[in-house]
């Protein structure tokens, strides 16, 4: 379960929750923090490794960047 402290109107929400998903508090909040992990572990496998997105521009590319700057 969360290791983070809910309100008495948190608690509330999440009951009015999971009582329409037909869960007790405690499995849903189980699943909640469940799903938040795989969630985080989804978004962290897609950024993937680092990106080689700060090499620096060839001639071409800095001669095109000098050609786009106004006057």
């Amino acid at each position: 379960m969360s290791d983070r402290k809910m309100t008495d109107a948190q608690r509330a929400y999440e009951a009015k929750r999971a009582a329409k998903a037909g869960m007790s508090l405690d499995k849903w909040l189980a699943d909640k923090d469940r799903r938040a992990q795989a969630e985080a572990k989804e978004a962290a496998a897609a950024a993937g490794p680092p990106a080689a997105a700060a090499k620096k521009p060839g001639f071409f590319g800095r001669l095109l960047e000098k050609a786009q700057k106004p006057l």
